[in-house]
């Protein structure tokens, strides 16, 4: 499956997830718009609107660049017609864009707070809400939110419970979208990282443990989304996915490639936030039905 030919507007695109994603669109030759506040370079956020543009350009697609600050309704309405009017559709609708700050309640000041919840969760939900009509008209339409599986436990919320509250109105966002949107056709999942991404926020957001921090590349996520983007939308929506455990049902077994620190086995990178024990047992039985299927391969051709 590929994406060729298909529009896709994303948020935050000018760096990092987002930008691995476009990437990845554009070497099938899909269309990208990518919609993020940068348009100027900043030294400690590498990357803008137009550099991302060139980047996805030379990798075989084509390019909107569009600076929009998805916290305001007009900016979001305008980038949306921006993407029809040049393109002439959306068919994916990828919520990347996000705010973190990793602190207690008290060390979180109302400020903060604020930007958090008002481009996690309220644009994400804005975004959608504005770009149905697009895609309602498209044959096999996609939202795609960069959002964890839902958990109630505790432990995901007492270290920094603003940034957690606030990043699970994304995959909140899913869950009621999926259910809503079934009936018209349009697929809505989220895609979350088994492993710390290394990208310019987390080293911002985590400066503290950057050194111990053994982590891989947005590519993985990249891969992963693209994966969720060719299935019909129609047969999967709904779903909560980490990359990896994604990955491997696709019949892939080799993440050497994604890891920042080469020869990394999994169990020494840094998990992300938001894993329950019972995703992680469903990997490692993932990974150990692997191994013995190449092992019987391996002795089959001796």
């Amino acid at each position: 499956m590929s994406l060729h030919g298909k529009v896709l507007f994303i948020t935050g695109a000018s760096r990092g997830i987002g930008k691995a994603i476009a990437l990845r669109a554009a070497r099938d030759g899909a269309w990208v718009a990518i919609a993020a506040k940068t348009a100027d370079p900043n030294p400690k956020l590498p990357g803008t609107i137009f550099s991302a543009a060139k980047e996805i350009e030379q990798a075989g697609g084509r390019a909107l660049p569009i600076q929009c600050d998805i916290r305001e309704e007009a900016q979001v309405r305008s980038a949306l017609k921006q993407t029809v009017d040049h393109f002439g559709k959306i068919d994916i609708v990828i919520n990347n864009a996000s705010a973190i700050h990793l602190a207690s309640t008290e060390a979180t000041d109302v400020k903060r707070y604020d930007l958090m919840h008002s481009i996690n969760g309220r644009g994400t939900w804005m975004v959608s809400k504005f770009a149905l009509e697009h895609l309602k008209k498209s044959g096999n339409p996609h939202i795609l939110n960069i959002s964890p599986p839902l958990s109630m436990d505790a432990k995901w919320f007492s270290p920094f419970p603003a940034y957690t509250i606030a990043k699970y109105n994304m995959s909140l966002c899913v869950l009621g979208m999926a259910g809503e949107l079934r009936s018209q056709g349009i697929a809505v999942n989220a895609l979350w990282p088994l492993t710390m991404i290394e990208t310019a926020a987390l080293k911002i957001a985590d400066k503290a443990n950057a050194g111990e921090r053994k982590s891989r590349t947005p590519e993985i996520m990249a891969d992963a989304a693209h994966s969720i983007l060719t299935r019909p939308a129609g047969e999967f929506s709904g779903n909560f996915c980490l990359d990896e455990l994604l990955l491997r049902k696709d019949g892939v077994t080799d993440f050497e490639k994604y890891n920042n620190t080469p020869g990394a086995a999994l169990e020494d990178l840094s998990p992300d936030f938001f894993l329950d024990d019972g995703q992680l047992e469903e990997l490692d039985a993932l990974r150990e039905a692997q191994a013995a299927q190449a092992q019987a391969q391996a002795k089959a051709k001796l």
